[in-house]
């Protein structure tokens, strides 16, 4: 079978040829540390270290290669404003860097509950700045760039005489420069377009670095073009990151890529997840409806979360709601009664991987999984069920971590579970709904969800 990626550079579904022949080059974005990480950030992960799984078992050696970004990201991805990791080291009354080290520290705990492997590198901004200053420096070699009162910037108008500005959004640059006006401190750009590779550090700019145009920073994006070019070479095989990503970071990566290094677009596929929503509205800071990974770790366990990531194309939305979970949650502790320590590992079929030779459709593997499982339960095929869940990092608990998981976070015995729905059965005779409600509501605040059916009320741990 050939594996086949849906490429955004050419907006089409594509059979995968490395361009070395046994080797893979990905590079994925990976977080700016300022924050505690969410589902946002879960998803491309979890996205990528499946991508990661897959590569290997078809016999790659994959240097897969994901950032942290600990300086340059400023506020609104912009050129002006304030650094977000040293606005919130003001926040938090402590150094930038220990703002870096406390939520790169919750990132990787965060990955690990998912059960993430861990990329081949993993550099940082901050540790790569002579790199950049190296790239800015060809870039005005190569006279795509200039200087201008300490900063500098890529002249897009003059970029796209020679290379297309938009060829992996789409956009096109004069409804770019029709839709932009001029902000605050940017008329010293010579076109609106332009954006900063580096800028110069004001006064009350906590991260700065020398350089040959003065104190300043490099500019969000050319970390990324630096640190892929570094460890992957000037052309590699994967770009990936959300879509959220596409314009503006991936889309100057390659413009500053191109004027540095002279060379064709730098990464042959590009590979874009999609957003998660709550309620059908996009997950977003902004929206005041992000879910921290954290939030979840005394609730669900990481495998449920792992699970639910992976029921919707990676392409697709995702809608994140209390049913999912349940439904993962009830879909593991079945699986879970299959597994036993005895169990070898065997190779897995490729008509179970067949899926995922089409653009990793998760949805359509786990639905074999489904398959798998009712044969399991008839003793068919049980390595190969336990197998085919290992592949894509499930089920890698033991049965009595699992067991201990879910009891430890019920916080009810099954006694005073019992014990409260006759109370609440009590007051739903004697009409006193407002204190059944208050019992159901209860009940789910501990974990538990009842359901009252055919005269009777069932409860399962949520």
């Amino acid at each position: 079978m050939n594996l086949t990626i849906y490429n955004t550079l050419s907006r089409k579904k594509e059979k995968f040829v490395p361009i070395n022949k046994n080797h893979v080059g990905m590079y994925v974005c990976g977080p700016t540390v300022y924050g505690s990480p969410h589902l946002g950030h879960a998803r491309p992960a979890i996205t990528f270290d499946v991508v990661f799984r897959y590569l290997q078992h078809l016999g790659y050696k994959v240097r897969y290669v994901r950032n942290i970004t600990d300086a340059g990201h400023l506020e609104n991805d912009a050129d002006e404003g304030e650094d977000k990791i040293a606005k919130k080291a003001v926040l938090e009354k402590l150094e930038p860097m220990e703002i870096v080290q406390k939520y790169t520290l919750e990132y990787h705990s965060s990955l690990e509950l998912l059960n993430c492997l861990s990329p081949s590198i993993e550099p940082r901004a901050t540790g790569h700045v002579i790199e950049q200053i190296q790239m800015v420096k060809k870039m005005i070699v190569n006279g795509f760039a200039y200087e201008q009162n300490g900063s500098v910037y890529l002249d897009v108008t003059k970029y796209n005489k020679r290379y297309p500005y938009g060829i992996l959004s789409g956009r096109k640059i004069d409804d770019t420069l029709e839709g932009t006006r001029e902000l605050h401190n940017q008329s010293e750009k010579k076109n609106s377009v332009d954006f900063a590779i580096w800028k110069k550090a004001d006064k009350n700019h906590i991260m700065r670095w020398s350089s040959p145009w003065g104190e300043g920073f490099p500019g969000w994006h050319l970390e990324c073009s630096a640190m892929s070019a570094k460890y992957l070479g000037k052309t590699f095989d994967i770009h990936g990151g959300g879509m959220d990503l596409i314009f503006p970071h991936h889309e100057n990566e390659i413009a500053q890529s191109r004027c540095a290094n002279n060379s064709k677009i730098f990464a042959k596929y590009w590979v874009h997840n999609a957003f998660i929503t709550l309620s059908n509205e996009k997950m977003a800071k902004s929206q005041g409806n992000i879910l921290k990974i954290k939030d979840f770790r005394d609730k669900i366990s990481g495998q449920v979360i792992r699970l639910a990531l992976m029921t919707a194309h990676y392409r697709q939305p995702l809608d994140w709601n209390d049913k999912l979970i349940s439904d993962c949650q009830n879909t593991l502790d079945k699986w879970y009664r299959i597994k036993s320590s005895d169990i070898k590992s065997v190779k897995v079929t490729e008509e179970i991987l067949k899926p995922l030779y089409e653009d990793l459709n998760t949805p359509g593997y786990i639905a074999n999984l489904h398959n798998l499982y009712e044969k399991a339960t008839k003793g068919q095929n049980k390595e190969l069920f336990i197998s085919a869940c290992n592949f894509i990092g499930l089920l890698d608990e033991d049965n009595k971590q699992w067991e201990k998981y879910k009891k430890d976070k019920a916080l009810l015995s099954e006694k005073e579970i019992n014990n409260k729905i006759a109370l609440r059965n009590k007051a739903r005779e004697n009409k006193d709904y407002k204190e059944a409600d208050k019992i159901r509501d209860e009940l789910l605040d501990k974990g538990v969800l009842i359901e009252d059916k055919d005269g009777k009320t069932l409860w399962k741990f949520k």
